[in-house]
């Protein structure tokens, strides 16, 4: 493929088999694309499919994935830890290959569109906001399914795409373009959500943590652990070792060890060159080190 585009979608089931399953057989129905992760968490209720091809197979294949999952997932319905708006939840474009920002952000319009067209309500968020405060996913989640009621009666919350009504089983969808991110989530041996949320609000940016992050803490109710999950959205401003540094080091002082880490979905490989050099100590490392890299190329 000379032009590769990204897309990773987001939707509200991680828990019933049957419905995944008919939601993945709509996405590997488009023959064009290549499915390179999909992570269904059952305490989050959601599933993250990531997939790959050039900018019309992607955009074809976000709108049968799409078409499958607000058939099935009934959001008035559903439950889960996770931050959540719609069914189709949130669907980031990222441009990967021989893809301009332009470009993206046009496939993105499109399938926003696509989506209003079948009345659902859509936001443009990050590279294709339309105003200032719809730039970030956390503002315009704020509140979540349970406040669009309420939002969708308010004119200042006009989406950008679909109509300005609550729409019970589909909720309301956000999309757009950004940068690579890195979703980094530290699950720690504690059962204590407001340890988790103390650690959580010393990470992110935006109440006084490190750059380029956004951490909330949920509990897994399976596991019987608190996780800190991580949004890293500029993971060569801060690196993923850095975070977990910090994570470690905070967890501690609440004599509190972590358990794992997940890196949930692809990452850039430049996103781990960091660990080798911060873990290993390794002063010189480049990815032009590793062999599969060349072999790439």
């Amino acid at each position: 493929m000379s032009k590769i585009l990204l897309a990773e979608v987001n939707v509200s089931d991680g828990t019933n088999p049957q419905k995944i399953e008919k939601m993945t057989a709509a996405l590997k129905g488009t023959a064009e694309i290549i499915v390179i992760d999909q992570n269904s968490d059952k305490d989050h209720n959601r599933t993250v499919y990531t997939y790959i091809g050039t900018p019309e197979a992607v955009l074809q294949a976000t709108k049968k994935l799409t078409d499958a999952a607000i058939e099935l997932i009934n959001m008035a319905e559903q439950k889960g830890s996770h931050p959540r708006m719609g069914a189709v939840d949130v669907v980031p474009f990222v441009p990967v290959r021989n893809v301009s920002n332009e470009e993206a952000l046009a496939i993105a319009r499109a399938y926003g569109e696509y989506l209003g067209a079948k009345g659902v309500p859509v936001f443009y968020y990050e590279d294709a906001a339309t105003r200032p405060e719809r730039k970030l996913l956390v503002d315009i989640r704020k509140g979540q399914y349970e406040a669009l009621p309420e939002k969708m009666k308010d004119e200042a919350w006009r989406p950008d795409a679909g109509p300005l009504a609550f729409v019970p089983k589909s909720g309301a969808t956000v999309t757009g373009v950004r940068f690579p991110l890195v979703a980094f989530n530290v699950n720690l041996r504690t059962e204590d959500l407001e340890i988790g949320k103390a650690i959580a609000k010393r990470m992110r940016f935006s109440t006084g943590g490190l750059r380029y992050v956004r951490a909330i803490a949920l509990p897994l109710e399976e596991k019987k652990m608190i996780q800190v999950s991580m949004n890293l959205t500029n993971y060569k401003e801060t690196p993923i070792a850095i975070v977990y540094d910090m994570v470690r080091s905070l967890a501690a002082t609440y004599g509190v060890a972590i358990a794992e880490t997940e890196l949930v979905g692809p990452d850039p490989l430049h996103a781990l060159e960091g660990m080798v050099r911060h873990c290993l100590q390794v002063h010189a490392f480049s990815v032009e080190q590793i062999i599969e890299t060349n072999l790439l190329s």
